[in-house]
């Protein structure tokens, strides 16, 4: 897909894609998180736009074409890492309070989904935040839409079920982890002290 061009969704170009990685900001309920991972970063679009959001972003793709336009794109960016990584067989080192699975979840069969959660849970600290988003139209190279994830997710051990966005082109899910004692992390409203 990356034959030809360097960026074959136009990812950096559509109001669609815009429009989608500004709900997926909005609905991370932290202004701020120390350290994201985001595999499957693609051209690493929406890996820049996290950058202001976090201390220290991990972005990794398998493809190295995409690899080398996300670094290039984020080059000015000292706390953002960007390398080739295949997922669920490579994993990064270290804790994350913030993942990100956008567009990536449906490319997977039942048991590579499985490993991805359960390592995606497995890296979360308590208290972080795991994002997705997914296409929500059939597509040959998906076994899944946004729509079937979604429920997937809800069942996934150790996460605690969030708000969901179900648009007509896409589902994005919030989840978390409970924090050490077991409660769930405050909402923003309660973390500023307005409830």
């Amino acid at each position: 897909m990356y034959t030809g061009t360097a960026d074959p969704w136009d990812l950096a170009g559509r109001w669609y894609e815009q429009r989608k990685y500004a709900l997926t900001l909005a609905a991370l309920p932290r202004r701020r998180y120390r350290r994201a991972f985001e595999p499957g970063c693609s051209v690493g679009v929406l890996t820049r736009l996290l950058a202001d959001r976090c201390d220290a972003v991990l972005a990794t793709d398998r493809v190295p074409t995409a690899v080398a336009e996300a670094a290039a794109r984020t080059r000015d960016l000292p706390h953002v890492e960007v390398r080739a990584l295949t997922v669920p067989e490579e994993w990064p080192e270290g804790t994350f309070d913030l993942v990100v699975l956008s567009e990536l979840l449906y490319y997977f069969d039942g048991a590579a989904f499985t490993e991805i959660l359960t390592r995606t849970v497995g890296s979360l600290e308590p208290g972080g935040t795991l994002v997705t988003v997914h296409w929500n139209h059939p597509v040959s190279e998906h076994r899944l839409t946004g729509t079937q994830v979604a429920p997937l997710l809800r069942e996934v051990p150790g996460l605690v079920a969030g708000p969901e966005f179900h648009d007509p082109d896409f589902v994005l899910t919030l989840h978390h982890r409970p924090l050490a004692d077991g409660s769930e992390p405050p909402s923003p409203a309660r973390a500023e002290g307005l409830v």
